[in-house]
């Protein structure tokens, strides 16, 4: 299987993945984006070092000129990125994957980000094919720049705290240990109980993956051990954020969405808010309530900047816990979703919980992950049973829906092969908790394949 994914390069360290291709993945991409300075940044894990090092290498043979930031997460190159007005730039890094795996994401000027769709093809033909370019004859220079202050000011702007709060979070050994004290420490208003703050690539605790519910214990202990407000869980380059109520509920990112919707929406009338397909209908129906203009894209991060970018949307989300924001260059940034919610908190004359049991109307499975060995017949096989449904959409995947919301008999389901992993994954809703649990039966029937934990 290809370390080339539809997003990101990643794999494992150093069988799929070595210094060599790291080395020619440099080259690539400088030979790609034709011009610098280009950003490198790299995350906590053991072998990232070598690994950046190696890209630093194969970007400067192509006479291109880099810009060393260091120990950096992934939002924090994405802003080195756009505060240094680099030509494109790179983090070392594979997210929230095991110890054992590396990769890097990738993005031209202003971080846009390069995808399948848009470069990491090209990238591969190069860096894989059989014949190594030799250098040019005039090497790229290397500086080095430490932005961890200017993107902690960058991201505590963002701060509008109405009263001193309480949190909780868990950096999960992750790179959020390295940018959010940074962050913290502009803002004293937040009185901070942090778990797992110490970098370590072998993710000694837990795994850094906040989707998996799992994960959350330590933070939901963590919360009812401190009384905190509101309770947070990066994943390992801190891009993604998910939440905890003060009650230690896990809450859908979707739903954090339309929160922060309602808020954006009272700033810029009208606005879009861009959101996944797998989100809540309750996020189109908040966006809609306040003023604003729900646009609904596929899965993916490249996808939902583009979009956000053509409609200029000031906010978007998708239920993986990814967050962009206007202001960051349409990037995704988990602290500055974070902030965020902290001001509607400390705002408002409810708790948390309260604050979202007002959006959570629905009743939902989450993302659940099958094993299918033949995806595209899985999902036919669904329309074809369902045949008789209210509409059927195949913007990613495949959604069918029955009925309307709020009418007896509602429900939808969206069926779509994973672009990062070898799944099908289902999201599943109704305004009734027996007709989901009925119906997600269903449909796992119709599949022949039992859930899997991702």
């Amino acid at each position: 299987m290809s370390v080339f994914k539809a997003y990101d390069i990643r794999g494992t360290w150093p069988d799929q993945i070595d210094a060599r291709l790291m080395r020619r993945i440099g080259r690539a991409f400088a030979d790609f984006i034709g011009r610098g300075p280009l950003v490198v940044g790299r995350d906590m894990r053991t072998m990232a070092p070598e690994a950046q090092a190696a890209v630093i290498e194969g970007i400067r043979d192509a006479g291109i000129d880099v810009i060393d930031v260091g120990l950096a997460s992934t939002p924090q190159t994405y802003f080195a990125i756009g505060h240094l007005k680099a030509a494109g730039g790179l983090c070392v890094t594979a997210s929230h994957n095991p110890k054992q795996y590396i990769g890097a994401k990738l993005c031209r000027e202003e971080a846009k980000p390069i995808s399948a769709d848009n470069g990491i093809l090209e990238i591969e033909r190069a860096a894989t094919a059989p014949a190594e370019p030799a250098p040019r004859p005039s090497r790229g220079r290397v500086t080095r720049a430490d932005t961890l202050a200017d993107y902690a000011a960058h991201v505590a702007q963002t701060a509008d705290l109405a009263r001193p709060l309480r949190l909780a979070s868990d950096a999960a050994n992750g790179m959020a240990a390295h940018t959010f004290p940074a962050v913290l420490r502009l803002l004293p208003q937040i009185e901070h109980h942090g778990l797992f703050y110490e970098l370590d690539g072998t993710f000694p605790n837990h795994e850094a993956n906040p989707l998996k519910v799992s994960t959350l214990a330590d933070l939901q202990r963590e919360v009812a051990r401190t009384g905190a407000e509101v309770g947070a869980a990066f994943d390992g380059d801190a891009d993604r954020c998910c939440f905890v109520d003060e009650k230690g509920r896990a809450i859908g990112n979707d739903v954090i969405t339309a929160l922060v919707a309602r808020e954006v929406l009272k700033r810029e009338p009208g606005a879009a808010i861009v959101y996944d397909l797998r989100s809540s209908w309750v996020l189109a129906e908040t966006v809609l309530a306040a003023g604003g203009k729900p646009v609904k894209e596929r899965v993916g991060h490249s996808f939902l900047k583009a979009t956000m970018r053509k409609h200029d949307a000031p906010f978007g989300g998708e239920l993986s816990g990814h967050y962009y924001f206007r202001r960051n260059w349409y990037a995704d940034n988990s602290e500055i979703i974070l902030l965020s919610v902290l001001n509607l908190v400390a705002r408002a004359q409810k708790p948390f919980s309260a604050l979202l049991d007002e959006l959570m109307k629905y009743h939902s499975t989450g993302e659940v992950n099958f094993k299918v060995a033949d995806k595209a017949a899985a999902m036919d096989k669904v329309r074809r049973t369902f045949s008789d449904a209210s509409s059927v959409d195949e913007l990613d995947g495949v959604t069918i829906a029955y009925g309307e919301v709020r009418r007896p008999g509602w429900w939808w389901v969206n069926l779509r092969p994973s672009n990062t992993e070898p799944l099908l994954r289902m999201n599943l809703e109704s305004d009734d908790r027996g007709r989901m649990e009925e119906m997600t039966r269903k449909v796992i029937a119709v599949l022949g394949a039992e859930p899997v934990d991702h």
